[in-house]
């Protein structure tokens, strides 16, 4: 086959032997024709020298602020040079020819707008965490994977369409960012990688999941599995999804459906469970939409 470069593109946020491990399973991999982008985005507490010292041929560019996960990839991907671009979470390991199956679906049909492989947990390596996603509930604004959380006994191998790419590894042609634009910043985390495949599959395009392209997923590093941060950036998105992506009537029902039922729902449920830090960080990020309810800067898309 034709080996179209490929700029492979991680974040680190501190754990930097996280992202060091995943470099590692990079040089082992049979697809001759990558560049691998480091940006770190400003690590507060570990010093992310040791990428540079263990991998001198990565691209590593230091943020001096926290751009968050769309920002941070969003800078790597301006400096990419790559045909394709893959978004590859710094918690992630690969198989050796993980990469060949994405890059042939994606040279193989110019309507396809992006890809991700079939991911397994790292620690469960029999077990799967995406193999494609179901729509979007246009009021709940949730989904949900196919497989997630099921032994992998081959049901998934075959190549399908599916409604969301998986942020922890996606490619897309560097062509078609130019044409829809990088992913929005205005999210910080969770949900970016959903609204930049709404927006993908609005341009005509289709996403798919490949099924014999397999990486190994690690988890969060960073936010924890369940902490009041991840509750506060997790709602946000949620909502900000929402007011980005649903038009008319089903808008109208589904700003209802919030107000009157998941926000009273979500918050006396956090105060029966005493988790009042969780309570707090829920409130904040409905404070937050109240603040910006006519802020046209949640609709921008930056561009390359």
């Amino acid at each position: 086959m034709d080996y179209p470069l490929v700029s492979i593109i991680t974040v680190n946020f501190d754990h930097p032997e996280v992202t060091c491990a995943l470099l590692e399973s990079l040089q082992h991999i049979t697809y001759p024709k990558i560049e691998a982008i480091v940006v770190d985005n400003a690590s507060p507490n570990d010093d992310p020298a040791i990428i540079t010292q263990s991998f001198p041929d990565v691209k590593f560019i230091q943020s001096t602020i926290n751009l968050g996960f769309a920002g941070g990839n969003n800078l790597g991907i301006r400096q990419a040079k790559g045909k394709y671009i893959l978004l590859l979470n710094n918690d992630t390991e690969v198989d050796s020819g993980f990469l060949e199956p994405l890059v042939t679906k994606l040279e193989s049909n110019n309507k396809i707008g992006a890809v991700s492989p079939k991911i397994k947990f790292y620690y469960q390596p029999d077990t799967i965490q995406f193999a494609g996603q179901a729509p979007m509930n246009p009021y709940t604004m949730r989904s949900f994977g196919f497989g997630h959380g099921a032994k992998d006994t081959g049901q998934f191998n075959r190549d399908t369409p599916t409604s969301f790419v998986h942020g922890a590894a996606m490619m897309i042609p560097m062509d078609l960012i130019k044409k829809v634009g990088l992913m929005a910043e205005t999210y910080f985390l969770y949900y970016e990688e959903l609204d930049w495949g709404a927006r993908i599959i609005a341009g005509g395009y289709q996403l798919w999941y490949v099924h014999d392209s397999t990486i190994l997923h690690k988890e969060s590093m960073s936010t924890g599995k369940f902490s009041p941060f991840k509750t506060y950036y997790m709602n946000r998105s949620r909502i900000l999804y929402l007011r980005r992506n649903v038009k008319g009537f089903t808008f109208f029902v589904a700003f209802l459906y919030q107000l009157f039922i998941a926000i009273p729902k979500n918050c006396l449920t956090f105060l029966l469970k005493r988790e009042y830090g969780h309570f707090k960080a829920y409130c904040k990020a409905i404070i937050w939409h109240t603040k910006n309810l006519f802020s046209n800067n949640i609709h921008i898309n930056p561009v390359l």
